[in-house]
């Protein structure tokens, strides 16, 4: 019961009113072992806790991610993580269906790898190019004139190079994920299997598989009111955007 009542804090309300067919399921299924797989192969990046297809909330499948212990800042190297891992569950969708058949459940994950890379290097100085200056406005200034008293001093061009820095970020982690599944695509094939068949698998489960040993059962026998997740969201719960801009680590995050 405590398994239950944590999982339902974490990850949401299960949707037991929505039902998915099976393509929409393996789908989904796909998804949700893409988010996990990169997670698990990037450097620095919150283990893996558990991944599901029960519906929740707004999404079809959920991919949980815990921190290992509290911190208050994030290296530029697990920024990068966080971004491939955001893009594994399209990814893994192209991979499996082609790049014609890919949904819009990766929506979230795209804006939220953006908004990652967009704060990297107009607020974090972590842009080779440009270096350590801020071009970012405050959060919370939504006045046009306010926003351009703040951006007078910036050239079209340095915009331009803003802009290039940003999609070099996602361009590069894009990259590093689909070549993990590319070579890990075995691992994606067997984690779906067993989602479908499970519908959640968590930690010891997930490394079974990344070891390509056979499954184990779940430590904890988890019914329709323990799981669910959500197709596409890679999502961190804080979204590293707290109200002074510094992203604060330790916290789940859900993909």
């Amino acid at each position: 019961e405590f398994e239950k009542a944590k999982d339902k804090i974490m990850m949401g309300a299960e949707r037991k009113s929505m039902a998915m067919d099976e393509a929409e399921k393996e789908m989904t299924a796909y998804h949700e072992a893409g988010h996990a797989i990169v997670g698990r192969l990037v450097p620095e990046h919150d283990p893996v806790y558990k991944v599901s297809i029960i519906p929740r909330g707004m999404a079809l499948g959920v991919t949980m991610f815990l921190p290992e212990k509290d911190s208050y800042s994030i290296s530029r190297r697990k920024l990068n993580s966080q971004i491939s891992s955001l893009f594994g569950g399209r990814i893994a969708e192209e991979l499996i269906y082609g790049v014609d058949a890919v949904t819009t459940g990766a929506s979230n994950d795209i804006e939220r790898a953006t908004e990652i890379a967009h704060k990297m290097v107009k607020h974090w100085g972590m842009s080779d190019l440009l270096g350590p200056l801020a071009y970012g406005e405050d959060e919370g200034e939504v006045f046009l004139g306010r926003q351009v008293t703040k951006h007078k001093h910036i050239s079209e061009d340095t915009f331009k190079v803003i802009d290039s820095e940003i999609r070099k970020i996602i361009d590069v982690n894009y990259k590093v994920a689909r070549k993990i599944l590319e070579e890990n695509k075995d691992i994606l094939i067997e984690m779906t299997k067993a989602l479908m068949e499970f519908e959640t698998i968590d930690k010891e489960q997930i490394d079974d598989l990344m070891d390509r040993k056979p499954i184990r059962e779940a430590a904890v026998i988890i019914d329709s009111d323990v799981v669910s997740t959500e197709l596409g969201s890679g999502v961190e719960v804080d979204e590293n955007n707290d109200s002074d801009d510094k992203p604060v680590d330790g916290n789940p995050q859900v993909a």
